[in-house]
């Protein structure tokens, strides 16, 4: 199971960190990765984190901006989100893969309940 939070409304240029806890698998040996989805647009991945953090990924648009992490104490990953944008305005989601990270949505067996990020002034 995932649990995502962490959404709400943020200024642009603001932050925001979006937590995704995960119970009954076991979560160091899973890939956690976080897509959203604007209003009238197709989800698209943000970032993902491989088995133990060993391999880290993120979307062009995000790069410089977001951090991804993992706490193996308390089963969660988070993404940090700094110098946010109104195009980050989205429904954001998490999701899980064994081991090792994908671009593919498909691939990802598991998905979580999303989180609704919203920038504006």
């Amino acid at each position: 199971q995932l649990q995502a939070s962490g959404g709400g409304l943020a200024q642009p240029g603001g932050s925001l960190r979006l937590s995704c806890a995960a119970s009954g698998f076991a979560f160091d040996y899973y890939a956690i990765a976080w897509f959203r989805q604007a209003p009238g647009k197709e989800r698209e991945g943000v970032s993902c984190i491989s088995l133990w953090g060993g391999s880290i990924d993120y979307a062009d648009s995000v790069k410089g901006r977001f951090t991804i992490s993992r706490d193996t104490a308390k089963n969660t990953v988070y993404l940090q989100m700094n110098s946010l944008e109104p195009e980050d305005t989205a429904v954001y989601t998490c999701a899980t893969r064994s081991r090792w990270c994908s671009n593919v949505q498909s691939d990802y067996g598991y998905w979580g309940q999303g989180t609704l990020v919203t920038v504006s002034s």
